[in-house]
């Protein structure tokens, strides 16, 4: 399959007209016609929904969309890349991928991407939000580079390094609740409450170590994996959200966080493939980051 096809492809795609994606690729629309149609010979899939002769508007079908997606990564990884070489005997200048949780960590690769700056301004930062599995699973596509996660790791897979930094788990809830008045709240304040969870994996195991009931048991009304929308959930009174301290900004609002009692906290890693041959963008930013971490030069408000 040719890249030029993909990109051909996409553009059907985005005009949902072949004659209009023809128009916008200086194309005959026979000529893309027949491209398309070896596309779909070539995968054995019927990658489009052609329309009638009153409609012109062709759709995707479930095996088109899916071409679509991984369509749009493998070209945005052949332009990175075309970059990167292009720029390999210039000055240092290149993008950085980053993917990571929610987690007051990523304070760190801000002071790294401040000090870098200063230096090599011509150094740009991309960072992707989501869970453990959406960071290791954009890590093994080679959409970005550093991953930032909490948890277990396969360490024979993945070159880490342990960030000494640690989140601390508690309960996000309205000043107005009846949690709101303690200091801290126990696992047993929380057993007969209707609760907001992540529904990230390996988060279960840890509230319910720490909770001594497993959540099927529990008061579960809504799940989340990225805690802003468990904020607003918990702003309209449907429950407490249990989630990591620093994350949700509550001076000034109706909400409020307790941390756990016992205390739990997670360890974090930074992780990169094994074996990854980096750019010098991505060198640099590296060695900044071990730097930081050596010399304990963290931000003033990261625990």
């Amino acid at each position: 399959m040719e890249l030029r096809v993909l990109q051909y492809f996409l553009a059907v795609a985005r005009e949902q007209s072949i004659s209009a994606a023809a128009k916008s690729l200086h194309l005959s629309q026979p000529t893309l016609s027949t491209q398309l149609r070896d596309m779909e010979r070539e995968l054995g899939k019927q990658l489009l929904i052609r329309g009638t002769k009153g409609s012109r508007r062709v759709t995707l079908t479930e095996e088109g969309m899916l071409l679509r997606k991984r369509a749009e990564e493998i070209l945005s990884l052949v332009h990175r890349t075309e970059d990167e070489i292009a720029r390999l005997d210039e000055t240092i200048v290149g993008d950085v991928y980053i993917g990571a949780g929610e987690t007051d960590v990523v304070r760190l690769f801000a002071r790294a991407a401040k000090n870098i700056q200063k230096k090599y301004p011509n150094i740009h930062f991309h960072i992707s939000s989501g869970n453990a599995e959406y960071v290791l699973e954009s890590l093994d596509r080679g959409l970005i580079t550093f991953g930032l996660v909490f948890g277990g790791v396969d360490f024979q897979k993945y070159a880490h390094i342990p960030i000494s930094i640690r989140d601390e788990w508690g309960v996000l809830m309205r000043r107005d609740a009846p949690l709101a008045q303690k200091r801290a709240v126990s696992p047993e304040d929380l057993w007969d409450k209707p609760l907001i969870v992540s529904h990230q994996r390996g988060d279960d195991q840890t509230l319910s170590q720490w909770l001594r009931r497993d959540l099927s048991e529990l008061r579960v009304v809504a799940t989340y994996n990225l805690v802003f929308n468990a904020s607003l959930l918990v702003d309209e009174g449907l429950g407490y959200a249990l989630c990591f301290d620093k994350l949700i900004n509550t001076r000034g609002s109706r909400l409020c966080f307790r941390p756990f009692s016992p205390s739990v906290e997670a360890a974090a890693h930074i992780v990169w493939k094994k074996y990854q041959v980096f750019s010098k963008a991505e060198e640099t930013f590296l060695t900044c980051l071990r730097g930081l971490l050596e010399k304990g030069s963290l931000p003033v408000n990261v625990r």
